[in-house]
């Protein structure tokens, strides 16, 4: 079983990115998937969701409008468009994977905003 997050990086305010999320070694079509962020000291935060069936879950409020979720269930991938980027959003990101018999994280991804 594998999870692993790319597309991290370094950008300046207002730049965008697009993480991604590549599964193995599971079914991940039955899998809902979600984006996590943790900033170093503070707890681990849910940033968007999406279900196995593609149906969108929420967003955090901090980026509704700038943030848009999705998956390819034949590629196994999610993926975290992250657009107008601000300062506070720098964290690692993480991918999850769940449903009631348990989840799978990946390794995380670093994501810098910064002038």
């Amino acid at each position: 079983v594998q999870l692993v997050e790319s597309g991290g990086g370094l950008v300046q305010p207002g730049e965008s990115l697009r993480l991604s999320c590549t599964a193995s070694g599971f079914p991940f079509y039955t899998y809902d998937m979600r984006w996590y962020r943790q900033i170093i000291g503070k707890e681990r935060e849910l940033v968007a969701e999406i279900l196995y069936s593609g149906d969108v879950g929420d967003y955090a409020d901090s980026v509704k409008g700038r943030f848009t979720i999705s998956r390819n269930n034949i590629r196994g991938a999610a993926y975290l468009q992250m657009n107008n980027l601000k300062p506070e959003d720098t964290a690692v990101y993480y991918c999850n994977a769940r449903r009631q018999s348990g989840d799978y994280w990946g390794q995380g991804t670093q994501v810098t905003v910064s002038s």
